[in-house]
């Protein structure tokens, strides 16, 4: 055979052996599990469930103390020094803030451990009894992780309360606990002052030491009869009245974290130690090479599980963690004053979480930055992308090498560099995460997205996709704390015994299943169950599919499955996640009525694109509102909602036969969704319920 045809096979064979091989890999396999009749399956790696990673280590807080003295000297915990805030306004008169932020600037694990221990110390002085509960009502920062940990180590159980609730549902949630020590920034302090009256128990504030605290600390002391203590003078109280601590045992409650819940009143889930700890250990035996050399940025709310339980893996790990917020996270942010540097910019991180709503907000902000530009430079990008997809893909044609360097020059550095340029590692979750975004953003930041799923009464325990799986569209096998078990739904046709892939409802059993809901003993028992082998189960709601080498596909979830008048089902998530890809579209909510035979659609519209269409069109306006309700506007929308319908094969009875346009977006603060941006269906339902009406008329 010609030596030239030879070398030229080769790297085509090894290829195609290696793709092979990657699709054969068992990642997840059949398990005997007692309980309701399913298809099980565990990690390949471990036979049982794990529970902890640590030998002696049961409780978060002894996980915390290990990691404090192994790394004493490392950098643990970074803020952004505030040099000013400014107010600027745009062209229409409205007023914006803007911050210039300064470099970081570090806590090390010794230090942070002293800060902790005082912090502890300082609220048995305060006043905090023990078997009372402390609440946690701020924004994701330094001072919140320290303040739980001080609350561990007094074997306190922390309520966490997101900072966007409203004021029903935090009434709800603090009254519901009895807590009597709630510590809050300084937008927080003003909600409970307003609603002081409602509270029965709360008894002592503290405040966080933020800028302009001191006026409503003094306006807290006059109007209720609260006493109200700034962070650091608890901590100095603390530093010089020392008391020894009390630790916690594993099957203590940790944490009651309330959901934002999309539907109703918030639930608080009840987490113990051990529940929390499982799922890090599990976490810590997936990702690689987790170490003190990993960067962390931590933007979400830590009163969501997804973030405490990554914050935790990264202190287990020695790792750094840098805090920033979404209104700063980036160079062009909001609040970012130009020519300041966003979050990731001056941190550098190497690894990061985000729910999918945020990376499909990033791929739609490349997308139109790239087209945009338009002529050669949409050009090289799309041969860039196409190159680096079909090595992706396993295909000898794809750019490997030194050609994957010309392109990340060309093009992919400069993406990355939004992010700081360094990160490694993705770690989606909070939702389901379209094959479509992960992708894009895997190609575009040259890292693994590692696409996990879980809910707060797991833990955040459930699978996690593994560092070398290229697939997309999956969250990967069952974490090595978790059982993952489909059961039969026969009334929505999913059965285990469907071929080619078992299907059904999603019930996750393992140390990381939460004890269940805090005096709701009837939702408790309608949710959770325990077998005859002692195991504790979790039922989802959501609906997935198994893949032959054992991971998992989310599909469904049966609270958004709806029959039409003529017996169809629609999914309503499925749809709306074919749709969200269309850039005009920032965020949308499918409607189904069983009284009629056709969906309609809410959709808030990307106002960048839309008058960039406009514009382009030639069509003048007043205002974004009046943009919204011109007919041309949603004629034009729509046609792109289809577009994206059949490029996804949606079904044509699945496809809004009408829609509206709404100007404003949808936000944690408005209330429409959760702090993981999913929609709460009721409450945009009620809010919207005349325009719906309409769209059926």
């Amino acid at each position: 055979m010609n030596p030239y045809l030879v070398g030229a096979f080769v790297p085509l064979l090894l290829s195609l052996i290696l793709c092979n091989t990657k699709s054969r890999k068992k990642r997840g396999v059949p398990v005997d599990v007692g309980g309701e009749p399913g298809y099980a399956i565990r990690n390949h790696r471990f036979p049982s469930a794990v529970e902890s990673f640590w030998e002696g280590v049961a409780t978060i807080a002894e996980l915390f103390e290990q990691s404090c003295k192994r790394f004493s000297n490392k950098p643990l915990f970074g803020t952004r020094k505030l040099i000013s805030r400014e107010t600027e306004k745009s062209r229409d008169g409205r007023s914006f803030e803007k911050l210039h932020l300064g470099n970081y600037e570090w806590l090390s694990y010794g230090e942070a451990f002293h800060t902790v221990c005082n912090f502890a110390c300082g609220l048995v002085q305060f006043g905090h009894n023990k078997g009372e509960r402390l609440a946690i009502f701020a924004d994701t920062r330094a001072e919140w992780q320290i303040a739980l940990q001080a609350c561990f180590r007094r074997n306190i159980t922390v309520v966490t309360i997101y900072a966007s609730l409203g004021e029903e549902a935090l009434c709800h949630s603090l009254n519901e606990t009895e807590v009597t020590t709630v510590i809050c920034g300084h937008k927080e302090l003003k909600k409970l002052i307003d609603i002081s009256a409602q509270l029965d128990t709360v008894k002592r504030i503290i405040c966080l030491n933020e800028e302009g605290i001191i006026n409503d600390y003094s306006l807290a002391k006059k109007a209720t009869s609260w006493a109200v203590a700034s962070f650091s003078e608890v901590q100095k109280l603390g530093q010089e009245n020392p008391v020894e601590a009390d630790m916690p045992l594993s099957a203590d409650i940790a944490v009651i974290m309330y959901t934002s819940g999309s539907t109703g009143l918030p639930k608080g889930v009840m987490m113990t130690h051990g529940n929390v700890l499982a799922t890090v250990s599990a976490v810590m035996t997936i990702v690689p090479a987790l170490g003190s050399k990993d960067i962390y940025l931590a933007y979400l709310p830590l009163a969501h599980i997804l973030e405490l339980a990554a914050e935790s893996v990264m202190i287990a790990a020695g790792s750094s963690i840098g805090y920033g917020s979404p209104l700063t996270l980036t160079d062009t942010a909001n609040k970012i004053k130009v020519g300041t540097k966003g979050d990731a910019s001056a941190l550098g991180p190497t690894l990061m979480t985000a729910v999918p709503a945020i990376l499909d907000r990033v791929r739609d902000g490349v997308r139109k930055n790239v087209n945009a530009k338009g002529g050669l430079a949409k050009r090289i990008f799309d041969i860039g992308y196409g190159r680096r997809l079909a090595a992706i893909n396993g295909s000898w044609f794809g750019a490997w090498g030194i050609e994957k360097v010309l392109w990340d020059f060309l093009i992919f550095g400069k993406v990355r560099a939004v992010l700081g340029g360094h990160i490694r590692f993705l770690l989606s979750g909070g939702a389901p995460l379209s094959g479509d975004t992960q992708r894009f953003i895997n190609i575009c930041l040259g890292a693994p997205i590692g696409q996990g799923y879980g809910l707060t009464e797991t833990c955040a325990g459930g699978a996690f996709s593994e560092y070398d799986d290229t697939s997309v569209g999956r969250v990967g096998a069952p974490l090595p704390c978790s059982f993952v078990k489909l059961i039969d739904w026969p009334e929505g046709g999913y059965l285990t015994t469907d071929s080619p892939m078992p299907r059904g409802e999603i019930v996750i059993g393992g140390p990381n299943v939460t004890p269940g809901y805090f005096k709701n003993e009837e939702k408790t028992k309608e949710v959770y169950k325990v077998d005859e082998r002692g195991m504790r189960w979790f039922y989802t709601g959501d609906i997935g599919r198994f893949h032959l080498d054992g991971c998992l596909e989310i599909i469904d979830r049966k609270k958004d499955i709806v029959k039409l008048q003529h017996g169809e089902y629609v999914s309503l998530g499925k749809v709306e996640a074919a749709l969200i890809v269309s850039p005009y579209v920032d965020n949308i909510m499918l409607h189904a009525d069983p009284f009629h035979n056709y969906t309609v659609a809410i959709v808030t519209p990307s106002q960048q694109t839309l008058q960039a269409w406009a514009e382009k069109e030639g069509i003048t306006v007043g205002d974004f509102s009046d943009l919204c309700r011109k007919e041309e506007t949603v004629k034009e929308v729509h046609s792109s909602l289809i577009k994206a319908a059949k490029e996804a094969r949606i079904e044509k009875f699945e496809i809004p036969s009408k829609i509206i346009l709404l100007p404003e977006p949808w936000t944690p603060e408005s209330g429409l969704v959760t702090a993981a941006l999913k929609l709460k269906r009721e409450v945009i339902r009620k809010k919207y319920a005349e325009e719906l009406s309409k769209l059926y008329e």
